[in-house]
Parts: structure tokens; sequence; C-alpha cells
């Protein structure tokens, strides 16, 4: 049986401006929720923002993740949820072309990817747990859309916002976001002022308060 939910807008303009300054290993500091463990980006340097766009497979049948790149908007991001199957590919270069062709933001794979040649070429930003030949295959067995999936132990909501780089993802409810990415930003933002005292012979443990645990 196949589930096919609404695409869900969940993330504002607002907050993918904001999220455009922030990096998840700032959120780090603040939270140990909503990051996926494991991943990897396929390349280096990546960066993207986006809505997410969910997807459920079982396992060998790849049929639901064709399906949803006809209900993607640009901007958005995949979210496959390969129901524990980490040795299977359900992402290779003819999905990436038409991710690519719909402008998605990124793409998110709780399991493998193939054709690296391909998706490379096409400099789309993707997170995996790594590369099989090893693929799925259209069976029209089930699989959902738009419904709340697991990847890496997080709970991922249709319409969530996804936030990637180089240090790895993070996925938010985006009525919680906003909080984040202000205290984030305003960390980020007396770093720099940090790093002047640096250069200036001031010690990162008195900066940091770490000294006092040395008294």
């Amino acid at each position: 049986m196949f589930k096919v939910h609404p695409r869900v807008q969940g993330v504002s303009p607002k907050l993918i401006d904001l999220y455009q300054k922030v990096d998840p290993s700032t959120i780090g500091h603040m939270t140990d929720f909503g990051f996926l463990k494991g991943l990897k980006p396929f390349s280096r340097p990546i960066r993207f923002v986006g809505n997410a766009v969910t997807v459920r497979i079982p396992h060998m049948d790849s049929t639901a993740v064709h399906k949803a790149l006809e209900l993607v908007e640009a901007g958005d991001v995949v979210v496959v949820d390969m129901s524990g199957d980490d040795q299977r590919s359900c992402w290779g270069g003819m999905v990436s072309y038409a991710a690519k062709a719909k402008q998605v933001a990124g793409v998110i794979i709780s399991g493998c990817i193939n054709d690296v040649t391909e998706i490379l070429e096409l400099e789309l930003p993707v997170f995996s747990l790594g590369v099989s030949p090893l693929t799925t295959r259209i069976l029209g067995i089930e699989g959902e859309i738009n419904t709340i999936v697991s990847v890496c132990g997080v709970s991922i909501h249709p319409g969530d916002l996804v936030v990637a780089s180089d240090d790895g993802v993070f996925v938010i409810n985006p009525k919680d976001a906003e909080e984040y990415a202000i205290t984030a930003i305003q960390k980020q933002d007396a770093e720099i002022e940090m790093k002047k005292q640096i250069d200036a012979g001031v010690s990162l443990a008195h900066l940091s308060g770490a000294e006092k645990y040395f008294r």
C-alpha cells in the first residue's frame, strides 16, 4: 500500500535566510537533539538549508522515491528513510538528475547511494551512510510520502527545517528554530571578538571560563 500525503511547507523564507548564517556545530553547543549522527557528506564543501519532504521505503522498493520527486519544489530537502537497510542504495544518477531538475536544495539518505560520478558531475548535495552497488528496484510494494520518518534515531516530520554543512546535519521543528538561530548567530559573532582578544594575548581558558576549574 502506498500513502501519499500533501507536501507541507513548514519553513518560512525568514528561517531560510537566518540559517544561511548558522552552522549545525554551533547549534551543537545548545542541544543534543536533532542531529543525524552517522551520515556523511558525499562531497565537500557542502551546505544547504531547506524544507523537508519525507519518504519511507521498505528496503528494496524505491517506487515512492520516484513519486516523491513529482511533489518536491525548489528549495526542498528530500529525506529518505530506508527502514534500517544500510547496505543498499536507493539513490543514483537518474533520481539525482530529476532532483536537480526540480532544484532541490539537498538530499538525506538513511542508506547508501550509487552512480558516484554522475552525482559528482551534477553537484547535487547529498548526505548518506555510504556508497553501494546493491540497489533498490521499482517493485510497487509499498511506501509513504510526507509522513513522519526516522533517520539516525531522529524523527523527522514533513516541513521540518533541515540544515546541513561540512560539520553535519541538524533537523528542527520550524516553530522552535528561530530562537536557536538567533542564539547561534550571537555566539558566532562573539567568536570574532574572542579571536581578536586571543591575538592580543588573552588566553582561551580565560575567555571561555575554563580557567575557573583550575583554581
